[in-house]
């Protein structure tokens, strides 16, 4: 059954029959005067659009702008001609006749004024929700290099000076300690003091290299998040009141 905003956008478009052929233009709905469903449609059809049938709205859908009837071309253009904004149930009931319960006449439509209970269906638009997955975010891997300051502590040694006094019949330890191998044979003796004329000091300084070494491989992977999202709409319902009214007053003579 078509709800309250298909057929406001419904009235205007094209109609289609059956098997897909161009009905005419939908100009407005009747509604079923117990339950207020739209029940049947006016189709404007001819050339020009000059000619008027009523075909049954019950099982109609509308999508993608346009309204599919079950009905065919052939039954539409012989359909009675009826005119007026409401159709009595002699109407519908020659309507029926002409369109036949098994070419797209529902039986609820066929039993609608047949049956007066005194009771009324009420409807009510409700929220279908589902996902479909769209792309959002693309992703590439990209190096590029990052400059930093890197500290570290070197340990260095270096060569000092230092006069040992020993007695003099006391043995000869030998050179002392030297960054340089055999530097101490190298060096130059004074003339007839025993002492070299001069000592070359030495210390360690840092020599700093940089050599670029794998540290890590990277690589990208898609993780599956669940997560949750409020989805507000608004819907219309029937509501069903008592309409009551006074009686007539009848003037006294």
């Amino acid at each position: 059954m078509l709800s309250e905003r298909q057929i406001s956008a419904a009235i205007g478009s094209t109609a289609y029959g059956v098997k897909g052929e161009k009905l005419g233009t939908v100009e407005h709905f009747y509604s079923d005067d117990r339950t207020g469903a739209p029940s049947w449609v006016a189709v404007a059809t001819g050339l020009f659009g000059v000619r008027h049938s009523i075909v049954p709205a019950v099982e109609a859908s509308f999508e993608d702008g346009h309204l599919s009837l079950p009905v065919t071309a052939d039954q539409v253009k012989n359909a009675p001609q009826i005119t007026g904004d409401h159709l009595s149930p002699e109407d519908e009931a020659l309507l029926r006749r002409h369109y036949g319960a098994d070419e797209g006449v529902s039986e609820e439509q066929a039993n609608a004024v047949d049956a007066d209970d005194g009771s009324m269906t009420r409807s009510e638009e409700q929220l279908r929700v589902d996902t479909e997955r769209v792309a959002t975010t693309r992703a590439r891997l990209v190096k590029y290099v990052v400059t930093e300051e890197v500290q570290i502590t070197v340990p260095i040694r270096r060569e000092e000076i230092r006069v040992e006094e020993v007695p003099v019949d006391a043995p000869d330890p030998g050179p002392g300690e030297s960054l340089l191998d055999h530097e101490l044979s190298d060096r130059g003796t004074g003339s007839g003091s025993g002492l070299p004329d001069e000592i070359i000091l030495h210390t360690e300084r840092p020599v700093v290299t940089v050599e670029v070494v794998p540290t890590e491989r990277v690589r990208l992977r898609t993780d599956v998040v669940p997560g949750q999202e409020q989805v507000t709409e608004r819907v219309q319902r029937e509501q069903i009141v008592v309409d009551e009214s006074p009686p007539p007053r009848l003037s006294s003579r």
